[in-house]
């Protein structure tokens, strides 16, 4: 059997554990540079409150409602959430991080009849802990794991803990989820087979295995297809690495010089190498992309991506660096107003063991790159983030302070870090 453990409202649930006068009142968290509205509450959810809506449409849609509006602050989830997978490791050692809010776990050491025990008193723990509700889902296998979490977290009956034990609770389980709520059905494909006439996950699981092959020959489609029937066919290794890792932002305001890409480039470049580093794997292309502002019709539009292929797989930050500041030299045009951009690297794989290319005779140059970032993580993690960064990484002083990439980000609703950062440790009265 496998359990998916999911934090409720991630990021709404970070918030109100410092700020409980908030619990049972409508709170949204926003993107980066307070763009869009990225986590609900429940109560937002319910009063029409959609996932992605800008920003400056809540005082539009609802002016007359108190609703508390916070910043994205990644430091601060990161590290409530990582008290709550290590609870989770203390209560299941077969488990593996599947995001920063959800956490698979292997019970096949467990009983059957143990296992709604286990899950209540993993969720009483985690909240006395940590103060984050969390929902547990329990099955045959990962795809049936999640549709028992969406009913845990959907239906206070469960108290938290969804088991499908049975064919009896699986079939019942697949007629009441819409075939869009199937983890490994993208929007896309659920359009497509919804075009099928095919709505709920039991219509689709019904479907015989030849007309899946036939209809989308896709090899991660005809695994959703066998889970959802009780087979256990979707492999940790599929999940726990990457194939590509994206970071990208929207800019603040519009940037015209290359000079200022080229530090934000460089921060997104410095945040895929730890990334990479941080699942023990390697890249081997680097691809940047800058687009200016889609939604103003009366300037300049461009778009354009470059990749660079490496000779050496590699997660070294400098090394990383270098190739994003080679790929924007080749796509950055003068005369347009750029909104966006973004690294992305591909051709992942473990770090260990490593090919290096024929020709290339810098192998102590690459352990020393390892050593040297490997003593960057270590301060960062604990001395704070952007202790240590590289000089192209600074962004111009503002008021004669100096510019890190955290503080470069517009948020204007930040709360403070007050397990991170002694700045800002609760006081007691």
């Amino acid at each position: 059997m496998y359990g998916i453990i999911d934090c409720d409202n991630c990021y709404v649930s970070c918030e109100r554990v410092f700020h409980p006068d908030l619990n049972g009142k409508p709170v949204v968290v926003l993107s980066n540079n307070d763009g869009c509205i990225v986590a609900r509450s429940n109560e937002a959810k319910r009063m029409g409150i959609k996932a992605g809506m800008p920003y400056f449409q809540l005082a539009q849609q609802f002016p007359k409602e108190k609703i508390a509006v916070f910043s994205s602050n990644y430091e601060l989830y990161g590290e409530m959430t990582g008290r709550v997978m290590e609870i989770i490791r203390q209560e299941a050692p077969n488990h593996f991080r599947y995001s920063i809010d959800e956490c698979f776990v292997n019970l096949d050491i467990m009983k059957d009849s143990d296992l709604k025990e286990w899950g209540t008193r993993l969720h009483e723990r985690v909240v006395k802990s940590t103060g984050m509700p969390i929902s547990i889902g329990i099955a045959a296998n990962k795809t049936l794991a999640k549709i028992a979490s969406r009913f845990a977290k959907k239906h206070p009956g469960y108290h938290h803990c969804c088991i499908i034990g049975n064919e009896r609770q699986r079939i019942k389980a697949l007629s009441l989820t819409d075939i869009s709520d199937v983890w490994g059905i993208g929007r896309r494909y659920a359009a497509r087979l919804m075009q099928m006439g095919i709505e709920t996950a039991a219509d689709f699981a019904s479907k015989p295995e030849e007309w899946v092959n036939a209809t989308f020959r896709n090899v991660c489609i005809l695994r959703t297809w066998k889970e959802l029937n009780g087979e256990d066919c979707v492999p940790d290794e599929t999940l726990a690495m990457k194939k590509s890792i994206c970071t990208s932002r929207s800019f603040s305001k519009r940037v015209s010089d290359i000079q200022t890409i080229k530090t934000h480039v460089d921060n997104f470049a410095t945040l895929c190498a730890s990334k990479l580093r941080s699942q023990k794997s390697v890249a081997s292309i680097i691809c940047v992309f800058i687009n200016t502002d889609p939604f103003r019709d009366d300037l300049g539009q461009y778009w354009n991506s470059c990749d660079i292929q490496l000779a050496t797989p590699t997660n070294a930050t400098m090394t990383i660096v270098k190739a994003a500041n080679k790929a924007l030299e080749r796509i950055f045009r003068p005369g347009y107003q750029y909104k966006k951009a973004g690294v992305i690297v591909m051709g992942i794989n473990p770090d260990s063991p490593l090919q290096l290319n024929l020709f290339d005779t810098n192998a102590e140059d690459i352990q020393r790159m390892r050593r040297l970032d490997t003593i960057i993580d270590r301060l960062n993690k604990c001395c704070g983030k952007d202790t240590v960064i590289l000089a192209t990484s600074q962004y111009p002083k503002q008021n004669g302070i100096a510019v890190t990439f955290c503080n470069a980000i517009r948020r204007d609703h930040i709360s403070p870090n007050p397990t991170t950062r002694w700045s800002d440790i609760i006081r007691l009265k």
